[in-house]
């Protein structure tokens, strides 16, 4: 074989080794990725079923103030600012109070204690649903 043969038989190689790297590091990112997805996936699987929440009472005043009490009864701990509240089929952030066991400061709500809302509403309520951020969600029809 002479010279020729030879060169071009090694150019051919290093194309191959270079066409190689660069494909199995593409493959290898892409399945870094789906691997993380599928973690996430997984741990918000895991803090819905492990997340429970129950209206413990609600109450209306008479005078345009919503009175609404959560218990965390699962084994999660949720964010407070997480938690949306709907009234009527209506979104409602406009909250006079929000606290966990009487403390307005902290965002988190551990297992077993009871958060606090109020809000003002125009009339007397007829459904209200609470949501948590995994997407539990506890109903009380008044």
């Amino acid at each position: 074989m002479g010279f020729s043969v030879s060169g071009s038989a090694a150019i051919i190689f290093v194309g191959i080794f270079l066409a190689f790297s660069t494909a199995y590091t593409a493959s290898a990112n892409g399945f870094e990725r789906v691997t993380d997805a599928r973690s996430a996936v997984d741990e918000e699987a895991l803090d819905q079923q492990n997340t429970a929440i129950a209206i413990a009472n609600a109450s209306y005043d008479g005078n345009g103030t919503l009175s609404v009490n959560v218990t965390n009864e699962g084994a999660t701990e949720l964010s407070v600012e997480a938690v949306d509240l709907i009234v009527d089929n209506a979104y409602r952030d406009n909250f006079t109070a929000r606290t966990v066991d009487g403390n307005a400061s902290t965002d988190l709500w551990f297992p077993g204690e009871r958060l606090y809302l109020e809000v003002s509403v125009s009339s007397q309520p007829n459904r209200i649903k609470v949501v948590s951020g995994p997407g539990v969600a506890a109903v009380e029809v008044l």
